[in-house]
C-alpha cells in the first residue's frame, strides 16, 4: 500500500505512535461498500443475489459514514491523540 509509508512518516514527524495512523490507512482502504465495482466480491454478490447498483448505494453510503465516524472517534480515544 502506498499510503502506509506516508502514514508512518507523518506519525514519526509528529512524534506520535504509528499504529493509529496505519489503522486509519488500512480501514480507509477497505471501505468499499458504496458501489458494486469497488471490490470483486461485491460484483459476485450482485450477480448471485440479483441486486442492483442502487441497492449498494442505499446500504453502502450509510455504512461508510458509520464506519468513518466510528473510526474518527475511536482511534483518538484509544490512542490519546
Amino acid at each position: 500500500m502506498i499510503g502506509t509509508p506516508v502514514a508512518i512518516g507523518m506519525a514519526r514527524q509528529l512524534g506520535l505512535p504509528e499504529e493509529p495512523f496505519i489503522l486509519a490507512v488500512l480501514f480507509g482502504a477497505n471501505m468499499s461498500y458504496a458501489t458494486p465495482m469497488a471490490y470483486k466480491t461485491n460484483l459476485l454478490v450482485m450477480n448471485a443475489g440479483g441486486y442492483t447498483f442502487i441497492d449498494f448505494v442505499r446500504v453502502g453510503v450509510p455504512l461508510t459514514f458509520i464506519v468513518w465516524g466510528a473510526l474518527a472517534w475511536l482511534l483518538p480515544v484509544m490512542y490519546g491523540l
